[in-house]
């Protein structure tokens, strides 16, 4: 289906009418501004050196809200100190890095900022990693300590013989004041830094923009999850831009239930909250049936988002509480053009802050103008060249160079690696030349490739269009389809898998679907449709398990021995089309089922919700 080339082409008249609504934001921009950029790379800044601007700014009001707790400015940065001052007891010291493992709870807040005012990096792992992944994640890192809470250390005790780590760097809190001790080997942080000092660390003085912030983990294209370095200059672009563009201000509240271990939550969201003296209320999971409930308790007035967060809300009957509330704005990712007007018009919702931006990227993109179906308008040095999907590459001529693409048309994004707009890269420096491209415009260029393809819509804007390369997201996470191959092949009949995204009607994201043979001589029975799921769930996180498996008799590959996805994607689930055995985990089951005719048409009319 091809794209009308003249669909949401911005132009600089339209850009002109929405100046009066973006004037209002000017004075914050220029502040924010000169935060991001005018700096030298000495000059203290940082997490924790804003954290500490706000707490002036607003020290009685409040920071943080979680269920029926409340901890204005002052009071969260008590708390941040003294686990600061306790890391630092035990040795801790700028550049180390220490790996934090807790679920969406004040807790994390906390850690994460107590470590960020002494230079220590907080490695964000991700709550639903088990097994092999998350001691891979772990041990990636080499930390300095852990620092989980009671509700992941089963999943930390499982694999505390493989952590290349000290018996008494375990770090514990409790989920809630009914816990008991803390299991060995783990030291409660609660009681041992209670006791600590109070006052800000002089250490948050010495950290500039080099020093570390974050490890941020991303499937990033194959195998298990890599580790993006986050510095506190990328954190002072993003307070600089995202954060003050929000214009958030003392009264307001920013309601997040995003997960804290991603960037668009722990970044994004908190950044605006800071530069706005504002207030963070959190939820430990995402509940769609008590959303607007919780935008009500905590009075917010702003909300993070990701696509599927959205289209779930717009999946729920309406209620009267959906509109009963102050939010006129939200900010995130991944708004679908299809529900974007549509989420405005229902909830009441002003302006979409649609932003596009990566953990490992240098290019992003914010929607300043409030113009409906873009990611928004990039400040950033970048090109929009010509991608030829069959290959695989970018489309280079005679002489070697590429070309953009001309407005209304789709290309591959990169981000120019500038001495402003620099890629910070991964832990292995093996990873980075892969998504290095030279000599692309002109000799000697050097670009960061996105792996993303988006449309040109004029003026500096952008539209996203599709992710590249062996990484899907599902339910707002990014999938390693190699991780999932990896997993998915060790289940004891299967010879070989290939994984890939495929699209759900009514769906955010594609959804994993495995092509797979199996061992000469095996079948599977009915007993492995429920232990496949089992084996599955083991390893990998819930929203990475395939919902899809297609049993092939041989598994086509190129002439280079590359798997050939397009052609599956093409096909998807369609039993007609594959011409295969075609299995489904339908939602809220233990075991695959094949996909009939009627299953089928259940799925494509969305009577399942994925």
């Amino acid at each position: 289906m091809s794209i009308d080339p003249t669909k949401d082409i911005i132009s600089l008249s339209d850009v002109i009418k929405q100046v009066p609504q973006f004037a209002k934001k000017i004075p914050n921009v220029l502040s924010g501004l000169r935060h991001a950029y005018l700096r030298r790379p000495s000059t203290t800044c940082g997490l924790g050196w804003a954290f500490e601007k706000a707490v002036e700014k607003n020290p009685d009001g409040s920071a943080l809200l979680y269920e029926d707790e409340q901890f204005s400015y002052t009071e969260l940065n008590i708390w941040a100190n003294q686990i600061a001052d306790y890391f630092l007891s035990i040795g801790a010291k700028k550049g180390d890095v220490i790996a934090v493992m807790i679920e969406n709870r004040p807790e994390l807040v906390a850690t994460v900022l107590g470590l960020a005012k002494i230079g220590v990096v907080s490695a964000l792992v991700n709550t639903a990693q088990t097994s092999k992944v998350l001691s891979h994640s772990i041990n990636l890192v080499k930390p300095f300590a852990v620092v989980i809470g009671e509700e992941v250390q089963q999943a930390v005790l499982d694999i505390q013989n493989d952590l290349q780590l000290a018996q008494d760097k375990f770090f514990w809190f409790a989920d809630d004041d009914s816990s008991t001790s803390a299991p060995k080997p783990f030291t409660d942080l609660a009681q041992v830094s209670k006791t600590c000092r109070q006052d800000n660390p002089s250490a948050t003085q010495e950290i500039c923009g080099k020093d570390g912030l974050f490890y941020i983990y991303t499937s990033g294209t194959t195998g298990m999850p890599k580790a993006v370095i986050f510095n506190q200059n990328r954190w002072m672009l993003a307070y600089g831009t995202y954060g003050h563009v929000l214009n958030l201000d003392t009264d307001d509240v920013m309601y997040a239930t995003l997960p804290l271990y991603h960037a668009t939550g722990m970044v994004v969201c908190w950044c605006g909250v800071i530069a706005g003296g504002s207030a963070l209320a959190i939820r430990r999971k995402f509940s769609k049936s008590n959303f607007w409930k919780d935008v009500q308790k905590f009075d917010a007035s702003a909300i993070g988002y990701v696509g599927e967060l959205c289209r779930y809300l717009l999946d729920c009957e309406p209620t009267p509480e959906e509109r009963q509330h102050r939010v006129r704005k939200m900010i995130g990712n991944g708004m679908r053009s299809n529900i974007w007007h549509e989420f405005k018009e229902r909830f009441g919702v002003e302006e979409v802050l649609e932003l596009y931006a990566s953990s490992e990227g240098n290019v992003g993109f914010s929607n300043i103008f409030n113009f409906e179906n873009t990611v928004g308008f990039s400040p950033t040095p970048y090109a929009i060249i010509a991608f030829d999907k069959e290959k695989n590459e970018a489309i280079r001529d005679a002489d070697g160079f590429c070309r953009k693409v001309k407005k209304g048309e789709t290309g591959l994004l990169i981000g120019k690696i500038t001495r402003r707009s620099p890629f910070d890269g991964y832990t292995d420096a093996k990873n980075n030349e892969s998504v290095i491209m030279q000599d692309v415009l002109s000799t000697g260029d050097k670009y960061f490739n996105t792996g993303d393809l988006v449309r040109d819509i004029g003026f500096r804007h952008a539209q996203f269009v599709d992710r590249l390369g062996d990484t899907f997201r599902w339910k707002g996470e990014n999938v390693s389809t190699t991780q999932v191959e990896n997993i998915v092949s060790e289940y004891d009949k299967i010879a070989e898998a290939v994984v890939y995204g495929v699209e759900i009607p009514n769906t955010n994201g594609r959804a994993g679907m495995a092509a797979i043979t199996l061992q000469d001589g095996k079948s599977l029975d009915d007993g492995d449709l429920a232990s496949m799921v089992k084996a599955f769930k083991a390893e990998l996180p819930a929203y990475a398990v395939p919902v899809f498996l297609r049993i092939q008799k041989h598994i086509e590959t190129t002439g280079t021995f590359k798997y050939s996805k397009n052609k599956l994607k093409e096909q998807a689930f369609d039993p007609e089309q594959c011409q295969e055995k075609i299995l489904v985990l339908l939602p809220g089951e233990s075991a695959y089922c094949e996909v009939s005719n009627d299953v089928l048409n259940k799925i494509n009319q969305g009577e399942y919700r994925f």
